[in-house]
C-alpha cells in the first residue's frame, strides 16, 4: 500500500498537464500512487493523461459526461485512494520537487496533525512568478506565515478560517485520508467554498502543520473557476462555511466581533463593485443573521480601521488581489 495517494483532477487543462505531471514525476519522495481523473475534457488532455498513465502504471478514470464540479472529482479520487495521506494536485498548478518529502515529513513527525500545508507562489499562465500568496485580512499579522509552525486545528478555525480560507490552494496541502471518513469529504453542494469547508472540517478534529517555504506554484488565469464566478456566490458560500465553524466550535466573543468587522468591509466592497440581486441580498441577510451578530464597539472600531487601511493601500497603488480559492476578499 502506498503512503501517499496523489489525486490529479483535470478538465481541459492540456496546456498545463505536462508541467503538473512532470512535477509529480520528479518528487524526491517516491512512496505514492497517482490517480488521474478526467472530467470529459474536449481538448488534448486525454492523450497526455493516457501516455503518462501507460508510462507510469497509474489509474486513469475518465467521465463520459462532464460532472460540472471539481469537488465531485475530489470525492471520486478519495474513494479510489489507498494511501495514508492524500495530495490533491490541481492540474493547473505545479510543485517543488521536495514538496511531498517535506510535507509528509511534517505529518510523520507530528502525528496529532491531520493537515500539513506550505506557502505558495502565484504564477501566471506562462509560469512567471507574480507574487507570494498570502491572506487578505488587513488586521492580521502576516508575519505569522513567514515561519514554520504546528498549531491547534480548532484554534486555527476560530481565529483564522472562520474569517477567510487561509489555506488558499488545495495543491499546497497534504492531509490524512482517514479523516475524510470522519468528516465526509468535500461538500458537493458548494461551487467554490467546498475546499474551505473541507479544511475547516478536518481541523475541527485534528491539528495543523505549516511550512513557510513556498513549495507550491499556484496558477492564476482567466479560465479558472473563481475568475468566472460572481462575487455574491463567493460571499454566500463563505457565510455557510463560517456558520459551519460557529455551529461546531465555541467561538469566543472577540473572534465573532472581528468576524463582524471583516464581513462589514467585505459587504461594503461587494455592494460597491457588484450590486446584489434581491435573492442574493435575502440569502446574505439570512446567513449573516444566523451568526448572531450584535453591535459592538470592537466590531465598529475594527470596521473603521480596515476601511482606512484599504483606502491607504489604494492610495499607495497596492491592490490585494484574491486568488482563485481564497474565499471572500475585499
Amino acid at each position: 500500500m502506498p503512503k501517499v495517494s496523489i489525486i490529479v483532477p483535470n478538465y481541459n487543462y492540456a496546456r498545463f498537464l505536462e508541467q503538473r505531471l512532470g512535477s509529480i514525476e520528479r518528487q524526491t519522495y517516491r512512496d505514492f500512487e497517482v490517480i488521474l481523473l478526467d472530467d470529459a475534457s474536449t481538448d488534448d488532455s486525454l492523450q497526455v493523461l493516457q501516455r503518462f498513465a501507460r508510462e507510469h502504471h497509474c489509474q486513469l478514470v475518465c467521465n463520459e459526461h462532464n460532472c460540472g464540479s471539481a469537488f465531485k472529482q475530489w470525492n471520486k479520487g478519495l474513494k479510489l485512494a489507498t494511501g495514508q495521506y492524500v495530495w490533491i494536485a490541481e492540474t493547473d498548478d505545479y510543485a517543488d520537487d521536495r514538496f511531498l518529502e517535506i510535507l509528509v515529513g511534517r505529518l510523520e513527525r507530528n502525528p496529532e496533525c491531520g493537515v500539513a500545508y506550505c506557502n505558495s507562489l502565484s504564477v501566471d499562465a506562462s509560469s512567471h512568478i507574480i507574487e507570494p500568496v498570502q491572506p487578505t485580512m488587513y488586521d492580521v499579522d502576516l508575519t505569522r506565515w513567514q515561519r514554520d509552525f504546528v498549531g491547534s486545528g480548532r484554534e486555527e478555525c476560530i481565529r483564522y478560517l472562520i474569517r477567510e480560507c487561509t489555506i488558499q490552494n488545495a495543491s499546497a496541502v497534504v492531509f490524512k485520508r482517514e479523516l475524510c471518513d470522519v468528516v465526509g469529504g468535500a461538500d458537493e453542494s458548494l461551487k467554490l467554498a467546498a475546499d474551505w469547508k473541507l479544511w475547516a472540517s478536518l481541523l475541527c478534529v485534528s491539528d495543523l502543520a505549516f511550512v513557510a517555504e513556498p513549495l507550491n506554484y499556484f496558477r492564476t488565469h482567466g479560465s479558472s473557476v473563481r475568475a468566472k464566478t460572481r462575487t455574491w456566490i463567493e460571499i454566500t458560500e463563505g457565510l455557510q462555511v463560517m456558520k459551519y465553524i460557529a455551529d461546531r466550535l465555541d467561538v469566543p466573543r472577540d473572534a465573532l466581533e472581528d468576524l463582524h468587522a471583516r464581513l462589514a468591509v467585505v459587504f461594503l466592497h461587494a455592494w460597491i463593485t457588484q450590486r446584489p440581486s434581491a435573492a442574493d441580498l435575502a440569502r446574505v441577510r439570512e446567513l449573516a443573521g444566523s451568526l448572531k451578530f450584535g453591535f459592538s464597539l470592537r466590531a465598529a472600531s475594527g470596521f473603521t480601521k480596515q476601511v482606512l487601511q484599504a483606502i491607504t493601500h489604494r492610495l499607495h497603488g497596492v491592490r490585494l488581489k484574491p486568488s482563485k480559492r481564497n474565499g471572500i476578499s475585499p
